[in-house]
């Protein structure tokens, strides 16, 4: 399984949810998987259930309040509660780790500027190396494989414990500090000591291949990404076909996939979901490219709201979607303030595609299942836009 782009993820995970992002700018914090606004919220990490009970959010407030009372840890308190709730997607954050989020919405983090994902076999592969980052002046690659952190060894955890160990603690400010890391090319095996930086993510590339067909790979969805895919968009050629690239891409603010959407939707219906019973739905603003060829191309790591815009392309009929099953990703968490200044991601709903599918548990599945990854994915989606009469 793919794991999410590091650059948004939390560095500490707590019971398994991965990230969480916020839906609008109403509240401005979350990390890495699709999110709402307070009274709204998302998350990320395996496989929910089911929402949690009505008085959950009461329950993990009192357990924190009752816990600062008596002068203990809220935090640890309202984490207990979450776990006895069963709210496999619940989190708690603390006020430090929170910012963090709010940061990394705005596509800054701090880190060393690496993409990852586990492989079958257990084994960390970088995926992908900033530039100008810690990690390239060092010299890593995409393709090499991360086996240590600091002399603990990473194969087979998974990719947000990997994650939190390079990106060190959210309590204290880790940048500058050192990081040594065991690398693998090959059969070269070397260790590289770097440091923690603040860095910027770049989450759209665009590039155009031999044939004319443009590839927009969205890394995640933070502040900017969805008015960065339209411009894409419009610059390509009237006609040329364009792969959606949304591999490994865990979410991100569930506006900026709405925007993205409607890059190649006129108007619409993009995804309903409920808020404690309460259903809302999302549409598209009119004027996008209608006619434009276009596939999607996804795989395992492809969550939360970027499985959000995938479900809206390939039920209206607008994209084919080229890949292997999306990770399933498809409930609503709200974000609540608790005594200290923490914060509590709680689930209180799920979202569905145009067509009414559930994609929680289930995601999506490809019009044409193929191995995604790279560089015969890529082909598959180009023999696709062929047909399509690019």
């Amino acid at each position: 399984m793919s794991g999410r782009d590091p650059f948004c993820q939390p560095r500490r995970v707590r019971h398994g949810a991965a990230l969480t992002l916020v839906f609008a700018s109403v509240l401005v914090a979350g990390a890495a998987t699709g999110s709402f606004p307070e009274g709204d919220r998302k998350s990320t990490a395996d496989t929910a259930r089911s929402a949690a009970p009505a008085g959950h959010h009461e329950d993990v407030a009192r357990a924190a309040a009752e816990a600062m009372a008596d002068g203990k840890s809220p935090v640890k308190a309202a984490e207990r509660a979450v776990s006895r709730s069963g709210d496999r997607w619940g989190a708690v954050y603390s006020r430090g780790e929170y910012e963090e989020l709010e940061e990394a919405l705005d596509g800054r983090y701090t880190g060393v500027g690496l993409s990852a994902r586990r492989e079958r076999d257990g084994r960390i592969e970088v995926t992908r190396v900033h530039s100008g980052s810690p990690a390239a002046d060092a010299g890593i690659q995409e393709g090499d494989r991360l086996r240590s952190v600091d002399g603990e060894r990473v194969d087979g955890r998974p990719v947000t414990e990997v994650v939190a160990i390079l990106r060190g603690d959210a309590e204290d400010d880790p940048t500058g500090t050192a990081v040594r890391l065991g690398l693998e090319r090959g059969t070269r095996e070397w260790t590289e000591t770097v440091r923690r930086a603040r860095l910027s993510t770049d989450p759209v590339t665009v590039r155009t291949l031999a044939d004319g067909v443009t590839v927009v790979k969205v890394a995640s969805f933070t502040k900017g990404v969805g008015r960065q895919v339209s411009e894409a968009v419009q610059r390509v050629p009237s006609g040329t076909g364009v792969v959606l690239d949304l591999r490994g891409n865990s979410g991100g603010l569930v506006a900026e996939a709405v925007t993205a959407a409607s890059a190649f939707l006129d108007g619409g219906l993009v995804a309903t979901y409920d808020v404690d019973g309460d259903q809302r739905a999302l549409h598209a603003e009119p004027g996008g490219d209608t006619a434009r060829p276009l596939v999607a191309l996804v795989d395992g790591g492809t969550m939360s709201a970027a499985e959000l815009l995938t479900g809206a392309l390939q039920d209206r009929g607008r994209a084919v979607v080229v890949g292997s099953r999306t990770f399933g990703k498809g409930s609503v968490q709200m974000p609540s303030r608790l005594p200290g200044g923490s914060v509590a991601e709680l689930t209180v709903g799920h979202y569905r595609t145009p067509s009414g599918r559930g994609v929680d548990g289930r995601g999506i599945t490809p019009d044409l299942d193929v191995d995604p990854a790279a560089p015969a994915a890529l082909e598959r989606a180009r023999t696709v836009l062929s047909g399509l009469g690019r």
